[in-house]
């Protein structure tokens, strides 16, 4: 069964688990300039290899994929939305304040596609090559964005002491995060994914992170939510596509820009957030600023 096994053992506490302070309007991401206006220097074009358009019944996802902490996990992604599997597949298990959980082409919890299962990508090597750039920095440890992904990692200063120059790192499950979901083996991710509707930290590390929502969070939590502590949905939303933006006709594809991380306007967006929020500050407070357009279409008609 390719489930999220955490979700029975930790029910009783899913009421408390997530971030309430998600819901804060002030944390939506901050919306950009005209194209025309953006500054190609504060600003990143996100490739459209690495965009993922999801249309759902309830409105579209947009998401950033992360070949440099996945790279397995993004091909498969990739690749199941080439052949058109995921179209039309249901949102089977979402759970308030957690995820929304798709990607079963049985539609119960207990499918998965005809390949081979991967094998965990936890966490990754970051290296001076990657675009990181710290946002926090408590004892021991660095917390940051690589692109638009909340990430930790340790310090750069230890690279010079790794026999491969680089350090530690893995993706943090905040709101917009979307991992594969798994059995009880590590090893058995395969076609099943969800996507956070609020912060879960006791994810990271467990299951593999592959894309950050872009566009669309407020889509992600208006999904049919089940009724019991396990999430199993009745009558629940769907899929209607899900494509890679490069593989869309021109006319269709998005065009989006993020903020950098490293620009000084978010920089002041972070210092803002800390002493608004002191010692309870979060990584997961944080959205970086989204440009899109042309405005995405509407989704095509369900039948």
């Amino acid at each position: 069964m390719k489930s999220l096994t955490l979700l029975a053992a930790s029910a009783a506490l899913i009421a408390f688990g997530g971030n309430a302070r998600a819901q804060d309007p002030r944390l939506g991401a901050a919306p950009g300039p005209s194209v025309a206006a953006v500054d190609e220097a504060g600003w990143r074009r996100v490739a459209p290899e690495n965009l993922l358009l999801i249309d759902t019944t309830k409105g579209r996802i947009i998401l950033e994929l992360m070949p440099e902490a996945a790279p397995q996990h993004v091909e498969r992604i990739r690749l199941l939305s080439r052949l058109g599997i995921y179209d039309g597949l249901v949102w089977h298990r979402v759970i308030d304040w957690f995820m929304a959980q798709t990607g079963d082409p049985l539609g119960t919890g207990e499918g998965q596609s005809a390949y081979p299962d991967l094998a965990g990508e936890f966490t990754f090597r970051r290296g001076s090559d990657l675009p990181f750039t710290a946002a926090s920095a408590p004892t021991g440890a660095v917390l940051g964005f690589m692109n638009s992904l909340p990430v930790q990692t340790q310090p750069d200063a230890l690279m010079a002491g790794t026999s491969d120059g680089k350090v530690h790192a893995w993706g943090l499950y905040c709101p917009g995060v979307a991992g594969m979901a798994r059995d009880e083996d590590p090893d058995t991710a395969n076609s099943q994914f969800f996507i956070m509707r609020q912060a879960y930290p006791s994810l990271d590390k467990r299951y593999t992170i592959w894309g950050m929502t872009l566009e669309g969070l407020d889509v992600v939590r208006a999904l049919k939510a089940g009724t019991d502590p396990s999430g199993v949905v009745t009558e629940p939303d769907r899929m209607i596509r899900a494509r890679v933006v490069a593989d869309l006709p021109e006319s269709e594809r998005p065009v989006v820009h993020v903020m950098r991380a490293d620009n000084p306007a978010f920089g002041g967006m972070v210092a803002q957030m800390r002493t608004d929020r002191g010692a309870d500050f979060s990584v997961c407070d944080l959205n970086l600023p989204v440009q899109i357009s042309p405005p995405p279409p509407p989704p095509p008609p369900a039948g």
